[in-house]
């Protein structure tokens, strides 16, 4: 039986090679459907290989069903295979690029026979590209950009993309009788909001037993080493995983050097050896010949090394050697926020724009997950291609809330938002008599992403200026290994935002990470609130608010520096400061 993930991916592609066969727009925009069905459906892999179960979903007729059907009980779709060989193997690797649909690529594709990357960018060098019609010149310089985009983060892959599959390799490496403990090391455990690779430290008194069991795990597509204590593969998605086994006195070492960062590393062996100690990956150990140095203490446990120089634990979210060790001597490392202090979310979509589940379903869901209040916030009028809400449909949603509310007594808060679009000019999407009926406001920059520093910057000031603006939403509109953020002085827009109390979001959207990390101490320091929010346009979008609180962790932010960790009661006052 197959999984989720490849129903979309098979869905997905299916519509993708339909549309540059030029077919019906209906029977495309039913796959559209289909895919959303899958993704936001409770339904167990057994209903889903069930034609008869799926087709009494609203818009699923009988020949989706039976696709789907087939997909989720063989894993394979033989009306996808032979679409397939109507056209060249790599021409959906174009859909990976930014600024292209499928309207753009079925142009390429049937006047320039453009059906790769590389043909793509072949084609934008020589001016074939900027000469068809609906292109030009800049959008084949964009084209180009993009493509050198692609290729800077080749071989890298968002922390929440492979999180799910880490734990369960984990999970699954864990059950192995010869493993005693293991955990995955790298820039995963030090939450990088980008990974290129797993590292994970086993403890064994087995290792060739322990090594075995690893390199048959089904995840493994291919052997790259193998050894007595360390194992090299890469696993189904492309990515490489380096297991070593260790023992069990080694395991601390390993698991410390292995976490990295490299300059943390350094540092934590220049301290060892001003005391007249070696540390390595796997022992510590007096320097012969270093005369006064006192026999090295016993280590058990990660912690040890740490209390070895008279220091706090430093947890592995810090370890990047940006103050961390200071901190820990003067015992005054951060209390980092845990994911079960946040009480609601904020900035969530739904139906009425451009999300996957109705305003009833979205709330249902965060009270599933025990939060205590949800805030609504669905794009803007000028977001068409969002389906912005008018300020009549906005205002028809805020009653809704209102009937909401009154059914949800006592038992989840739903509050009244907008993510409104920053105009060019700085001016928000609604007048302000609009923005003061509702709770609270996302203020965020959809579009004009190539002005000028200067320019941006005021403009994302301006707004934050508005009394009504409560959050300034992803601050640099970045998506992580795709699009770069647009030009804005980040340092200048915190000072505005600690001068006119605006809260600055961390959006939790594993695309997205934004604000990043290395700009939250900054933010703390001057004062300023943190909301994570996880972006969601469907009810699973709602637990990236985990991926949030590793980024939020990374920036040495504690529960009373993140707004949605108040109580209901609290947060209300605290999305009002601003409005007196």
């Amino acid at each position: 039986m197959s999984d989720k993930k490849t129903i979309l991916s098979i869905l997905e592609s299916v519509a993708r090679l339909l549309e540059l066969k030029g077919e019906n727009p209906f029977k495309i925009r039913a796959y559209g459907e289909a895919i959303r069905v899958v993704e936001t459906a409770p339904l167990s892999m057994q209903e889903l290989s069930d034609a008869g179960r799926l087709m009494e979903i609203d818009g699923i007729g009988k020949a989706l069903a039976e696709k789907i059907a087939e997909i989720a009980s063989t894993g394979k779709l033989e009306f996808y295979e032979k679409l397939r060989e109507e056209f060249p193997g790599s021409v959906l690797e174009l859909f990976e690029i930014p600024g292209l649909g499928g309207k753009k690529i079925k142009a390429l594709y049937g006047q320039l026979k453009i059906a790769s990357v590389a043909e793509l960018e072949s084609a934008c060098e020589d001016g074939r590209v900027a000469d068809l019609a609906g292109f030009g010149e800049k959008t084949a310089k964009n084209l180009l950009a993009a493509i050198a985009l692609r290729s800077k983060y080749s071989g890298f892959y968002r922390y929440g993309e492979v999180a799910g599959l880490a734990e369960f390799l984990l999970e699954d490496l864990r059950s192995c009788e010869a493993v005693l403990f293991a955990q995955i090391a790298g820039s995963f455990r030090r939450r990088k909001e980008v990974v290129h690779d797993l590292d994970i430290i086993a403890a064994t008194r087995a290792p060739s037993a322990t090594i075995d069991f690893f390199s048959s795990l089904p995840i493994v597509q291919q052997i790259l080493a193998k050894g007595e204590t360390k194992s090299s593969v890469i696993l189904k998605n492309g990515m490489q995983c380096d297991l070593r086994a260790v023992s069990p006195e080694e395991y601390p070492f390993a698991l410390s050097y292995f976490t990295g960062s490299k300059e943390h590393n350094v540092h934590l062996r220049g301290l060892f050896q001003e005391k007249g100690w070696s540390l390595n990956e796997y022992r510590i150990s007096r320097v012969e010949g270093k005369g006064g140095a006192e026999n090295p203490p016993e280590v058990r446990e990660e912690a040890d090394l740490y209390r070895a120089l008279g220091l706090e634990y430093i947890e592995p979210e810090l370890r990047e050697n940006l103050g961390e060790f200071a901190a820990a001597k003067e015992k005054n490392l951060p209390r980092l926020l845990d994911v079960f202090q946040l009480r609601g979310v904020f900035h969530v979509h739904t139906t009425d724009s451009d999300g996957l589940n109705s305003l009833e379903e979205m709330v249902a869901a965060a009270e599933e997950l025990g939060l205590e209040y949800i805030g609504i916030s669905d794009h803007s009028k000028s977001s068409v291609q969002a389906n912005g809400l008018s300020e009549e449909r906005l205002r028809e949603q805020m009653r809704r809330v209102r009937e909401i509310n009154e059914k949800y007594t006592g038992s989840i808060r739903v509050f009244s938002g907008v993510e409104c679009d920053i105009l060019k000019d700085g001016a928000l999407d609604y007048p302000d008599d609009l923005l003061a009926e509702l709770d609270f406001v996302v203020a965020s920059v959809h579009s004009s992403f190539s002005m000028q520093e200067a320019a941006m910057t005021a403009r994302v000031i301006r707004a934050m200026e508005n009394p009504y603006v409560t959050m300034l939403g992803h601050p640099t509109g970045r998506l992580l290994l795709s699009r770069e953020g647009y030009p804005i002085d980040i340092q200048a827009v915190l000072e505005a935002a600690a001068r006119t109390r605006t809260i600055v979001e961390l959006n939790a959207n594993p695309a997205r990470c934004d604000l990043d990390w290395r700009w939250w101490p900054t933010a703390k320091k001057l004062g300023v609130r943190c909301a994570i929010n996880p972006d969601a346009h469907c009810v699973e979008g709602l637990r990236d608010l985990y991926f949030g609180v590793g980024i939020a962790r990374k920036g040495w932010l504690e529960k009373a520096d993140v707004v949605n960790s108040l109580s209901e009661k609290k947060v209300v006052d605290a999305l009002r400061v601003k409005r007196g």
